[in-house]
């Protein structure tokens, strides 16, 4: 026996509606219908109220990057410290004893540079605040858009005209979905999204 056009529908219809039903049970109401609704759309998460800038706790040991990396100061760029933002996924944070390599002799007294001398003889890292930071089930690779062309800037704020940084530009996805979109990079959710990570 075949079932016509419309029985075949509503088979359909009724093996949605049980699952649903089941599925509700399972996961809840609320998950259930984002889940719903999401399906087969790309839609962007709902916005959320996000305050910025954002103040993080003070750091260990006072650091300015104006001084640093800001014209009027050293003028380092960016790569010179944070070396592997270049060819890796992380930005690394300099160690006690790289910042000795000129801090030996320049402001060599100083209260601040004697915590980063003490750290640097007793083996220890300087347990800096990060500022930007992604959630754990987030993969962002450093490299991937220094070669698309992106300044640091462009997702830390002006860093090198500040003395203390706080956040001033947004981590959350619905920003930087926004920026992939507008450079037509692939805004996929296995883009940042992969398991394992």
């Amino acid at each position: 026996m075949s079932f016509g056009p419309q029985r075949v529908q509503v088979k359909d219809r009724l093996f949605f509606i049980v699952g649903a039903v089941l599925g509700s049970m399972l996961l809840g109401s609320s998950a259930l219908a984002r889940l719903v609704h999401a399906q087969g759309t790309q839609q962007a998460p709902p916005r959320t109220q996000e305050t910025l800038p954002r103040s993080v706790a003070p750091q260990p040991v006072a650091f300015s990057h104006r001084v640093h990396a800001g014209e009027d100061g050293a003028g380092l760029p960016c790569n010179f410290c944070h070396t592997g933002v270049d060819k890796e996924d992380e930005a690394k944070i300099p160690s006690a004893d790289f910042c000795l390599t000129c801090h030996r002799t320049i402001k060599a007294n100083s209260p601040e540079i004697a915590k980063v001398r003490d750290a640097a003889e007793k083996g220890k890292k300087i347990a800096w605040v990060p500022v930007y930071r992604v959630p754990d089930f987030v993969f962002f690779g450093h490299s991937q858009h220094v070669r698309a062309g992106l300044n640091c800037a462009e997702c830390h704020g002006p860093v090198e005209k500040r003395d203390v940084l706080q956040q001033e530009v947004s981590t959350g996805m619905n920003f930087c979905r926004d920026c992939h979109l507008r450079r037509r990079a692939r805004a996929d959710c296995a883009a940042c999204h992969q398991l394992g990570y």
